[in-house]
């Protein structure tokens, strides 16, 4: 991908290691003025695994193609070529992140994430919750001063470790 080109609000130079897809995709969604919500709506899945798909994170079913395709009027046989196969998961951004918003996210698990650890311990005893078997939701709060909340949920099943 070109240098210095921002795609929907995407700095590409940023994601060297985008799919092809990732551009074909992120110029549609700008071209048609959609949102991850729209177009999650219209393939009946959750905006953050459609997002996910559209920064190739997340593998897309046939149907997801057929609905991204119809949707943003992107040939279904390029959409299949460019979004076959198995995602090359957590290698689109250098760790720790440089982007406020993903470095956030990286530093409650920082701040919080042995906090987390002992009460999910506690609780389930000695395991881990699965990013696999997980499902996640973004939703916006208003307070009754005004202020907006970011509420992420995130649940995962509970892999207890196994005595061998």
């Amino acid at each position: 991908m070109a240098l210095n080109v921002t795609v929907d609000g995407v700095q590409m130079d940023q994601h060297p290691y985008l799919p092809l897809a990732s551009q074909t995709l992120f110029n549609a969604k700008a071209s048609k003025k959609l949102s991850f919500e729209d177009i999650a709506r219209s393939i009946g899945r959750n905006e953050v695994a459609t997002a996910a798909i559209f920064y190739g994170q997340a593998s897309a079913s046939a149907e997801d193609i057929q609905g991204l395709s119809s949707l943003l009027d992107i040939p279904r046989e390029q959409l299949f070529q460019q979004l076959s196969g198995f995602p090359d998961r957590g290698r689109s951004v250098e760790m720790p992140p440089r982007e406020p918003l993903i470095y956030r996210l990286y530093e409650i698990v920082q701040n919080y994430g042995y906090a987390y650890k002992a009460i999910l311990n506690e609780k389930f005893g000695d395991g881990i919750m699965s990013a696999i078997a997980f499902s996640t939701d973004v939703k916006k709060e208003i307070d009754p001063q005004g202020n907006s909340w970011a509420v992420i949920t995130m649940r995962g099943k509970w892999l207890p470790y196994s005595r061998f």
